[in-house]
């Protein structure tokens, strides 16, 4: 009888990163082909775009602009880009004028705390925060916001206030930070399989898919060596 390999996917991202949104929802795409032959459990990891981004954030244009060093014309057409990869996900990418870029890290904080309870709620989490942010320009960083985003994906509200409010977990987040940072991951997403197979970038699913198939056949025939 065929058996699945397991998988360990180590997911590094941030809430503000648009092409994190298209790789997120790319690796599900693949996972979703591959049911039967891997069995994959995702593990959220941290990582902050603008780690200093004030509480007032900023908009998001003229943040990207200066950031990267682009023009009004080369922005227009990387959103472009981005909202027809996007969409091709069913995901709605609706950055534009009046956007703004928000400090993420009582996300990671309140994402660390659902990891804690069960990876897909944690999972069921991002991808509610990625919407709030890309397809809804909500404010991450309100701390109301996330404790109702918390709610709507089933958590406990009254729980994520404390945590929220408490400050639990920075060091934690924080430290998850430093070590991929000193693994070599300097920007994201990063997806990281089992520890050691990079797949860098939002790539489209059919990279992932071929990727992880390898990965899954390398791995099942590295066990049955050993066994």
């Amino acid at each position: 009888m065929a058996t699945t390999t397991p998988l360990r996917i180590d997911f590094v991202s941030d809430v503000a990163c648009p092409w994190c949104a298209v790789g997120l929802a790319s690796l599900q795409q693949a996972l979703a082909r591959l049911d039967g032959e891997v069995r994959a459990e995702i593990h959220l990891q941290p990582f902050e775009l603008n780690p200093q981004m004030a509480a007032a954030g900023e908009d998001a244009g003229e943040h990207i602009m200066r950031k990267y060093g682009i023009d009004e014309a080369r922005m227009t057409t990387n959103r472009a880009a981005i909202r027809e990869r996007a969409a091709a996900l069913g995901f709605a990418y609706n950055v534009g004028p009046g956007s703004r870029v928000w400090n993420t890290f009582d996300a990671h904080r309140l994402l660390h705390w659902a990891a804690l309870q069960d990876n897909a709620r944690a999972l069921a989490l991002k991808q509610a925060l990625l919407r709030a942010y890309f397809s809804d320009g909500e404010n991450v960083s309100d701390r109301d916001v996330l404790v109702r985003i918390a709610a709507d994906t089933g958590l406990d509200a009254g729980e994520a206030r404390r945590v929220l409010d408490s400050g639990e977990y920075a060091d934690e987040v924080r430290a998850q930070e430093r070590r991929f940072q000193q693994a070599g991951i300097h920007s994201v997403p990063a997806t990281i399989v089992n520890g050691m197979h990079l797949i860098p970038g939002g790539q489209p699913s059919e990279v992932f898919e071929r990727a992880l198939r390898e990965i899954a056949h390398k791995a099942a025939n590295d066990d049955s060596v050993r066994g």
